[in-house]
């Protein structure tokens, strides 16, 4: 019995022999204990660490994704309309809409509009109709708001004739823009027999573009009839003594003006 328990102790006291994860008795009486490589884990402190730098990195994900400045709701909200490309029938609605939108708001305030288009024309292509000019035209005319003309680029063709139908004294360009005034131009296809219909329509648009410029000018309509047979093109001093605007605009440092740049300061955009 004395060699079996003797046996059965060093059998007991072996490391080798004890189970994984298990306490066992050594030779002194005392455990052992034998951790399994399957329960170690990283210290806390190192997941702290790791969830630290992801959040970091998230709050950096959001500011990268923080949305643009919404441009146009800033100009409208100054009560800038803006005319940037050709004229056609998508764009006319868009601009009547905004006019009609801004004189519900305020019939006292002026409305800012800014040009830089080239008629309903762009390379000799035709991309408009006259008819939708002379529409924007007439809302021009019935808005009760003063509205402030601003050639901020080009003004040709059409885009000249509302460059110059903004009210007197504050119808202006930038210094380098460039104003243009030209007959209505048409190209027709169809049966010779319909040919005149088409010759009478043209003719009864030229004459209301010569008609609305001597209106708005200090021009007489035999000079602009002559002028507009060709494109004449029109620096903006040029284009003062003409009459189609009334002033030049600069950000110059010194340099006075009232009118339109005055209330384009106090709007914030100069």
């Amino acid at each position: 019995m004395a060699l079996a328990s003797s046996s059965f102790a060093s059998f007991s006291s072996s490391p080798r022999l004890a189970p994984r994860g298990r306490q066992s008795l050594n030779g002194s009486g005392s455990f052992l204990h034998f951790p399994s490589t399957r329960e170690v884990r990283p210290p806390k402190r190192a997941l702290v660490t790791t969830k630290v730098k992801n959040k970091r990195a998230a709050a950096e994900e959001v500011d990268m994704t923080v949305a643009a400045p919404d441009l146009a709701s800033h100009l409208f909200r100054n009560r800038i309309v803006y005319l940037g490309m050709p004229l056609n029938k998508k764009v006319m609605e868009l601009m009547i809409a905004q006019f009609l939108h801004l004189q519900s708001m305020d019939t006292l305030k002026p409305i800012y509009f800014y040009i830089n288009s080239t008629g309903v024309n762009k390379n000799d292509a035709r991309l408009g109709y006259e008819t939708e000019a002379y529409t924007l035209y007439d809302m021009m005319g019935s808005i009760k708001a003063p509205i402030f003309t601003l050639c901020v680029g080009n003004a040709w063709g059409e885009a000249a004739l509302l460059l110059a139908a903004g009210q007197i004294g504050n119808r202006a360009a930038l210094p380098s823009a460039s104003i243009m005034i030209k007959e209505p131009f048409y190209r027709f296809q169809g049966p010779p027999r319909v040919a005149h219909i088409a010759i009478e329509e043209i003719k009864n648009m030229k004459d209301a573009m010569v008609d609305l410029l001597a209106e708005h000018t200090v021009q007489t309509k035999e000079r602009i009839e002559e002028d507009i047979k060709r494109p004449k093109y029109f620096t903006p001093q040029e284009a003062i003594e003409y009459g189609l605007i009334d002033k030049v605009l600069y950000n110059e440092e010194g340099q006075e003006s009232n009118g339109v740049f005055s209330l384009l300061k106090g709007s914030k955009l100069t």
